[in-house]
Order: structure tokens, then C-alpha cells, then sequence
């Protein structure tokens, strides 16, 4: 059996309370900001070196609060699953489209949602984002 892929997600809210959400190109599923550790990395680099290279922003590691890590079926990987710990950040800055995102959504904390959500944040991250909150 082939091993998860291993993620490092955010979850960002704005002052309304909505969350942060991405679809890459290719895609029509969107997710959590974040992406896959690289060798030697702890989680939280993973998550500012991705968050600045995918949506201009510094991440504020004080600020971090893991939500857990969790398991599920991979939507840009077909028959591979993802695990993704979860961290609810604040960033500095202005998320804007870069690099392999194709466009950003805030978008309400609970559904209906109003975009195709993947199911780890739909199932798992999102959850303990409004439980941890």
C-alpha cells in the first residue's frame, strides 16, 4: 500500500469569520492553502514557504495553532490519499493568486459553502476549525 502524501495546511479566517480556500489550475476542487513538507522541514517553515509562494503572505508562527492532523481520499491525486496537519494562522499581507493557483475564495466557515470543497477540509479541517475556533 503506497503511503499518504503528506501536507501542511492553513486555515486563515478574515475579520468576518470566513475561511481561506484554493483551487490550483487543473482543478475545480478547492482546498486549504498550504502543500507537501520538503525534506528537513518542521511544519510550520512548510506552511510559510508555501503561503508565500502561493498567496504572498508571511506566515505569523506565533500566531499557530495546530487543529490536528487528519486523512482522506487526494482530489489532484486520483487513488492516493493525503495527510494533512492543520493549522489555524494568522498572515501578513494580502492573499493574492500566485504560482500554481488559479483563483481564492473566502468563504463561510459552515456549508452550504458555495464551492466545491475537498473532503479533507470539508469532512475534517473545516470541522475543527469551527470547534477550535
Amino acid at each position: 500500500m503506497t503511503s499518504p502524501i503528506r501536507i501542511v495546511t492553513a486555515v486563515i479566517l478574515d475579520a468576518a469569520g470566513r475561511v481561506l480556500v484554493v483551487r490550483k489550475h487543473g482543478s475545480d476542487t478547492f482546498i486549504q492553502p498550504g502543500g507537501k513538507r520538503e525534506a528537513g522541514e518542521e511544519p510550520l517553515q512548510t506552511l510559510a514557504r508555501e503561503l508565500r509562494e502561493e498567496l504572498g503572505v508571511a506566515l505569523r508562527e506565533s500566531s499557530a495553532r495546530a487543529l490536528g492532523t487528519f486523512e482522506e481520499n487526494a482530489v489532484n491525486e486520483p487513488g492516493r490519499r493525503v495527510q494533512g496537519a492543520a493549522f489555524l494562522v494568522e498572515v501578513e499581507g494580502t492573499p493574492r493568486v500566485q504560482a500554481e493557483i488559479a483563483e481564492l475564495a473566502w468563504i463561510p466557515l459552515q456549508a452550504p459553502h458555495g464551492v466545491k470543497l475537498a473532503p479533507l477540509s470539508e469532512r475534517h479541517i473545516l470541522p475543527a476549525a469551527r470547534a477550535g475556533r
